[in-house]
Parts: C-alpha cells; sequence; structure tokens
C-alpha cells in the first residue's frame, strides 16, 4: 500500500486546521477602526502658553523641560546644541505645553487634566478637522487632576459617556491623545487593575492599564470596546520619562462628579471622616483576632472632626462602610470622598474583638492646610513616648467592657523601640509599669520620666482575654 499520498494528505489538512486556528484567533482580537472613526472627532489636541524664565542656546532653539535621564535628552543635545558657558542670559518667553482632552457637550465643554491647564496664560484647543478655539478655564480640581475647559461653539461632536464601575480586568480598552504632540494616535491594551490608590492621591480609584501612554496623553480619554468613555488618562510610571507599561486613568463616574461641580459651583466638596488610617497586616490582624487581614485600622482621629464626634476610636477596624465591605484601607477614602457632605452615614467597626456598627454625620474634607492645623492639638500625645509607645486614653464604658477598673490606656501604635522589642503589640492594654498603674497617657508618660535610664522594668499588659508581664528596658537619654 501506497503510504506517501496519505502522508501528504495529513500534512496537508494539518496545515490547513493551522491556517483555520490562525484565522479563528486572529479574528478574535478586537477591532478599533470603527471607535477610532466614530469617536476620534471628538477628542481634541491642548496647548498652552505661560511665561516662565527660561535660557536659550546660541541657535535661537529651547531645549525642552525633560527628564535627566531621558533617552531624548541627548537626541536635543546634537541637534539643538549643548546648554553650556556660552548660553544666552535667561528670557522670558511664551513656552507650550501639549496634553488632551475630549468634549463632553456639544455646546463647548471639554474634559481634561488640571495639570495641563495649570498656570495657564492662554489655552490652545483643536479639533481634528483643524479648527482652533481659545478655551478659558471653568474649574479645576488639584486633588483628582480633573479640569473642565469651555470653548465658544456649538454643534460639536462629543463623546459617549460610560461607567468604569463595570470595567473588568483584562478587558481591552483604547486610548486617543498626542503623544508628544502627534495628533490623533490611538495606542490598545487590557485593564490591569482597578481602585489603585496612589502616593499623590488618596480620593481617585485610578484604573491601572498596559496602554501606551507616553507625554501628551494627559488629559485623553480611555475608550471601553462600546465606545464610551470609561477614564482620563493622567499619570504614568517611569523611569525614562517614557511609557514603561504602567499607565493610571482616573474613572470616568469620578471625572463626571468633579466636572458636574466645577461647572455648578466652581468648587469641588469632599466627604471626610477625620481619621488617618492605615492596613491590617496579617500580625495586626491576628492581634485583633481577625481570621484574615482585611479592613481599615484607625491610627489617629482628628480633634472635633465628624470621627471624634461619633465616638470611632484608634484603634478601631472599619469592616465596611455603609454596607460596602472594606478589604483594604485604600479602598475607604473614595467612598468617604464620593457621599454626600451633611448626610448620615454607617460604619462597622471591629473594636477589641467585638463589632459594632456607629452612624456618623460626614462632613466635609477641608484643604490639607487645615487638617495639619486641627491636628497641632494632639501633637504631644500622639508623638511616642520614651519606650517608642502611643496610647489612647479608654473610656469609662471600655474599662467597664474590659474589666480593668481605672487603670489602663489603649496601644494605637508601637514604633520601633524598646516596646517593640518587648513584644507588646497594637490593641494591647497597658495595665501597669515599674509596679504601677497606668490610668492614662499622660500618666504613662510621667512614670516613664521617672525610671532611670537603662533600667528594665516589668509592664503588665491585657491582650484579648488574658494578662501577661513582659520586660521593657527604658533607653538611655
Amino acid at each position: 500500500m501506497n503510504k506517501a499520498p496519505l502522508s501528504r494528505f495529513g500534512a496537508l489538512a494539518g496545515l490547513l486546521l493551522f491556517a483555520a486556528s490562525f484565522t479563528l484567533s486572529a479574528s478574535s482580537l478586537p477591532e478599533f477602526t470603527a471607535l477610532v472613526e466614530k469617536a476620534g472627532p471628538a477628542v481634541v489636541n491642548i496647548s498652552t502658553r505661560q511665561s516662565q524664565a527660561v535660557a536659550n542656546n546660541p541657535r535661537g532653539h529651547v531645549i525642552p523641560d525633560l527628564p535627566e535621564d531621558s533617552p531624548l535628552q541627548d537626541f536635543f543635545r546634537r541637534f539643538f546644541g549643548e546648554q553650556g558657558e556660552d548660553m544666552l542670559p535667561d528670557d522670558d518667553i511664551q513656552s507650550k505645553s501639549l496634553g488632551s482632552g475630549f468634549i463632553i457637550s456639544n455646546d463647548g465643554y471639554v474634559m481634561t487634566n488640571a495639570h495641563v491647564v495649570d498656570g495657564a496664560d492662554e489655552i490652545i484647543v483643536r479639533t481634528n478637522d483643524r479648527r482652533e478655539f481659545v478655551a478659558t478655564v471653568v474649574g479645576a480640581d488639584k486633588r483628582s487632576d480633573i479640569a473642565l475647559i469651555k470653548v465658544d461653539a456649538n454643534a460639536l461632536p462629543t463623546v459617549k459617556i460610560g461607567s468604569a464601575k463595570d470595567l473588568k480586568v483584562g478587558e481591552w480598552v483604547l486610548a486617543i491623545g498626542s503623544p508628544f504632540g502627534f495628533d490623533h494616535s490611538a495606542t490598545a491594551g487590557i485593564v490591569s487593575a482597578k481602585g489603585r490608590s496612589l502616593p499623590t492621591e488618596n480620593y481617585v480609584p485610578f484604573i491601572q492599564t498596559d496602554v501606551a501612554i507616553n507625554p501628551g496623553n494627559s488629559g485623553g480619554p480611555l475608550f471601553n470596546l462600546d465606545g464610551e468613555v470609561v477614564g482620563v488618562n493622567s499619570q504614568i510610571y517611569s523611569r525614562t520619562g517614557g511609557f514603561m507599561g504602567l499607565s493610571f486613568a482616573i474613572p470616568i463616574d469620578v471625572a463626571m462628579d468633579v466636572a458636574d461641580q466645577l461647572k455648578r459651583t466652581g468648587r469641588v466638596t469632599r466627604g471626610w471622616l477625620g481619621v488617618l488610617i492605615q492596613d491590617v497586616t496579617r500580625d495586626l490582624a491576628e492581634t485583633f483576632r481577625m481570621p484574615q487581614p482585611l479592613g481599615a485600622l484607625v491610627a489617629q482621629v482628628v480633634p472635633n472632626g465628624p470621627a471624634a464626634a461619633s465616638g470611632l476610636q484608634p484603634g478601631d477596624v472599619i469592616l465596611d462602610f455603609n454596607g460596602t465591605p472594606i478589604h483594604e484601607s485604600s479602598a475607604l477614602p473614595p467612598m468617604v470622598g464620593v457621599h454626600p457632605v451633611g448626610q448620615p452615614a454607617k460604619v462597622t467597626v471591629l473594636r477589641r474583638g467585638e463589632t459594632r456598627v456607629i452612624e456618623l454625620m460626614i462632613g466635609e474634607l477641608p484643604e490639607d492646610s487645615e487638617i495639619a492645623e486641627k491636628g497641632d492639638a494632639q501633637d504631644l500625645q500622639n508623638k511616642p513616648n520614651r519606650i517608642g509607645l502611643i496610647v489612647e486614653d479608654l473610656s469609662e464604658e471600655d474599662r467597664s467592657q474590659l474589666g480593668v477598673g481605672k487603670s489602663g490606656v489603649f496601644v494605637a501604635k508601637v514604633e520601633k523601640g524598646p516596646a517593640e522589642r518587648a513584644g507588646i503589640r497594637v490593641g494591647d492594654i497597658l495595665l501597669m509599669i515599674d509596679n504601677k498603674d497606668v490610668e492614662s497617657a499622660a500618666k504613662l508618660r510621667d512614670l516613664l520620666d521617672a525610671i532611670e535610664p537603662g533600667r528594665s522594668v516589668a509592664a503588665l499588659i491585657q491582650r484579648n482575654e488574658g494578662r501577661i508581664f513582659v520586660a521593657v528596658r527604658v533607653p538611655k537619654d
């Protein structure tokens, strides 16, 4: 029997099967052309001019202000020449910065980033049909990095506003903007994570993507596959000044709320609890008798704030806000921020092993300077004592529930130092030190001040339902 034809047939069948699978795989990838054609006209390029003193080189060119380690530094130095001893004196010129934006209403309202228009003397909005408009700033909110600007025009194309709430990690998204000034560039990627909290902003649950975002993309829209705007591209993580695979967008729900407030009043109000919070670590979870680390641990209560008025205490672990579970501490500020100011809210807290529901009135988030002023009154109380402890006084109700009589202070924080080395933990109740009752935070400071430096003393603590002594060595001054 001749097997050659069968072998050739098998090879041909395999090739056809591979081709079919390749076609199927290729056809399963998203197709963005229709989205770009429909949404592109509503995306704009934004350039600004502002006066600033810069140094010009002898050829009359200005080297852009780039990060020192940016790969473009060498290019501009080779092309324009080095900025050295032959520089001309500083000159006050009109510099131009580039960004992106998108039209949210046909009567000329445009959304962008606050940092794109910050300090601008003039804002120029250019559409994809090359029309140019001078824009005015309706309002800008630095906390969310959202600005609302207005051009004098009508019948403009607009984007379709969606919601970031239904976004899923792994979902395809598309950005349109002007990276490095190249108008209407489209880049695609996936949602990498949701609810990211960045060090610069705690009230925005950022969308993290791997969409290529570069300088000039700031303020541009992030679309889902339905052609709806789900985010405003705002920040990148980069060591070079260019894209490195980490981009962050402001959820459109947050952005539109900010824009609506800016349009109505010119300013933005946010809800405020009046607490400083931290994550619950695995060790802290064990201390609080929690099966797993979750929630937001209250490290400090701002005097005269909403939390203080409601009885929220340092050491409380906030487990949910208005019925929404808090898995990580970073999830709490955005929830509080969008809650109406002056309206009540309920928080479920874990306090020394027991859960309770506390109702409080949400206040308005003050400026950072105001928060700092309110914290000054507790500076001494919130400074660690000689052995590295920050403690809080107990209420009569707490003393009764804990069965500690008139003694005891709550350990709110343990700094690196003697107390940490002795094994004292957050959540402990410190009852005695050097065989003397600890009745208050002030009394503890007095007792510690009276102990000879370098001496080791016994401290009695209550942890959960038991009491133990630990040896604490008071440091030499």
